[in-house]
C-alpha cells in the first residue's frame, strides 16, 4: 500500500517537473519582450486565474453607488483623466501604451470584460492584478471606492458609448505642455492680452 502511494507520488513529481522544465524553456525562447502577444491557452488560462482568485465575499460584493446619469459621468471623466492612457477613451485598448504592455491592454467593449460582474471589476479596479500593467487604484477611503464604483459604472457604458460622450471626455485626458501652452495663449487672446491668436495644438488623442 505504501509502496504504491510513493510510486504514485513520484510519478505526480515527475510529471510536474517535467512540466516546470517545459515552461521554464518556453519562457527562456520567449524571452522579456512584450511584444509578442500572449497566445490564446495563455490568455484563457490567466483569465481563469484572475476571477478564481478574486475572495467570493469581494466577488458577490454589492455596489453602493446608483447608476445614476451624474454617477456614470463621474466614472467617464475619472476613466479619462487615469484610465484613458492605456485603455483609451472607448475602452478599446488602442493606445501607445496600451499596445506595449504585456498582456496587452483589453478591449473592455467585448465580452471577456462585459460578462464581470460588477464586484469583479469593482475588485480589479480597487485592487489591480499581479504580473500586468493594471495598477491598484484603491485608496482605503469611502471617496476611493466611490470613485471605483463610479468607473464600474462607467465600463458598462462603453459598448454604447456615443460619439458625443467621447468628445466630452478629451477635456479631462492628460495633456502635455505644449497643449497647456496653447490653452493660456488662447485665454490671453480672448482676455484681450494678446494680439496674436494661438498657434493650434497638436495634441492628438491616439485613442479615439
Amino acid at each position: 500500500m505504501i509502496r504504491g502511494v510513493l510510486k504514485l507520488v513520484w510519478h505526480l513529481a515527475a510529471v510536474i517537473g517535467m512540466v516546470a522544465i517545459a515552461l521554464v524553456a518556453w519562457l527562456w525562447m520567449q524571452g522579456i519582450t512584450t511584444r509578442t502577444p500572449p497566445g490564446p491557452l495563455e490568455t484563457s488560462v490567466s483569465r481563469m486565474a484572475r476571477l478564481t482568485m478574486i475572495p467570493s465575499a469581494a466577488r458577490q460584493r454589492p455596489s453602493s453607488e446608483p447608476a445614476t446619469a451624474d454617477n456614470v459621468r463621474s466614472g467617464s471623466e475619472h476613466w479619462a483623466d487615469h484610465c484613458a492612457s492605456c485603455h483609451a477613451n472607448n475602452g478599446s485598448g488602442e493606445t501607445e501604451m496600451g499596445r506595449g504592455m504585456y498582456p496587452p491592454a483589453p478591449d473592455m467593449r467585448l465580452a471577456a470584460t462585459q460578462d464581470m460582474i460588477d464586484g469583479e471589476l469593482f475588485y480589479i479596479i480597487e485592487n489591480g492584478v499581479k504580473l500586468t500593467g493594471m495598477p491598484a487604484w484603491g485608496t482605503a477611503t469611502p471617496d476611493g471606492e466611490q470613485a471605483s464604483w463610479h468607473l464600474v459604472q462607467f465600463i458598462r457604458r462603453l459598448p454604447t458609448i456615443s460619439e458625443a460622450e467621447l468628445a466630452e471626455m478629451e477635456e479631462f485626458n492628460p495633456r502635455g505642455a505644449a497643449d497647456w501652452q496653447a490653452l493660456e495663449q488662447e485665454r490671453r487672446f480672448l482676455a484681450g492680452e494678446g494680439l496674436t491668436p494661438p498657434a493650434p495644438s497638436t495634441h492628438k488623442h491616439k485613442e479615439q
